[in-house]
């Protein structure tokens, strides 16, 4: 296999028609070309060169191999540019995965920004509803990054990026939603609004609820966060949902809990993560998760009445 350097060589004097000039050019020595052609020649088992008392002219074998050495010379460029662009997180493919209910609330405003101040990295998207599938694609080096609550942290490697309220959705009317805010121990016996197996929230709540000593009465169970505050609404019963969960115009009721119940929101990666990634991270937790105006001015308005 010839190096890039020997290949370098054989442009070099194609270019100048002189292994002195192209030795100039290389800022090398004349011997050291002389040998770099050699050894091309030795490998190619023909001559690719014809010495002239003007200096030297390529044989046909010759013109093929430089015009495959130019694009040789330009790919092994291309590709350091490349990697060093990327290892400087200006461009790139990016490979996300995120749990289905933080896609508006958390990733949509960096993506944004991405697309417009790095319109040279291409990004992918992968919402899951089950968290196992987004660890999966993180050890399986399908995705360079994913976005979930509360992941377990071994074998992987965790940043912290946000921390999200967990809030009571309810009809309009539902005794709970007349209240500024609610305990935990006030779910003991409502009718809820829970999560299937598939979807870790729904056991991360039962652990919450069991530590309480409180038992809801599961009327129904959906595998999508989002849809459970909306099914709440419709007056199925109440949910228990991130935050991130409860969309712009929520026709229901959003109570926080006192006192506050949050989670925490991490970026997994298999190891440490390169600048791209670093740099997705780090927009990430300077957004933090973006909450509908309406449903802050719930919050808000809870929270100043429960102060009073």
């Amino acid at each position: 296999m010839p190096s890039l350097r020997a290949l370098e060589c054989l442009i070099a004097v194609a270019d100048t028609g002189s292994i002195t000039q192209a030795a100039l050019l290389l800022h090398s020595s004349q011997p050291a070309v002389s040998h770099q052609i050699a050894t091309l020649e030795r490998e190619t088992r023909t001559a690719l060169l014809r010495r002239e008392a003007r200096g030297v002219r390529l044989t046909a074998a010759g013109r093929v191999a430089v015009a495959d050495a130019r694009r040789a010379v330009e790919a092994a460029t291309a590709a350091v540019r490349s990697a060093r662009v990327v290892g400087e997180a200006g461009g790139g493919l990016l490979r996300i995965g995120c749990a289905q209910s933080l896609t508006v609330a958390l990733l949509a405003p960096v993506l944004r920004d991405w697309r417009r101040r790095r319109p040279e990295v291409t990004i992918t998207l992968h919402e899951l509803a089950v968290m196992e599938e987004a660890l999966r694609l993180v050890e399986s080096d399908d995705v360079d990054v994913a976005v979930l609550p509360d992941p377990p942290s071994e074998r992987f490697h965790l940043t912290a990026v946000a921390e999200e309220e967990v809030v009571l959705a309810a009809p309009t009317g539902h005794p709970l939603a007349q209240r500024a805010s609610v305990r935990i121990q006030d779910l003991d016996g409502a009718p809820l609004v829970h999560y299937t197996a598939h979807n870790r929230l729904g056991a991360w709540l039962d652990q919450a609820f069991a530590r309480a000593g409180v038992h809801p009465e599961a009327v129904m169970r959906t595998s999508v966060t989002a849809t459970a505050p909306q099914l709440a609404a419709a007056g199925l019963g109440v949910a228990v949902c991130p935050v991130s969960a409860v969309s712009a115009g929520f026709p229901g009721v959003v109570r926080a809990f006192s006192p506050r119940w949050t989670r925490q929101l991490m970026a997994v990666t298999s190891a440490e993560p390169d600048p791209l990634v670093a740099r997705f991270i780090a927009g990430l937790r300077r957004r933090g998760v973006r909450v509908p105006r309406g449903v802050q001015t719930q919050l808000d308005e809870g929270a100043a009445a429960t102060s009073e």
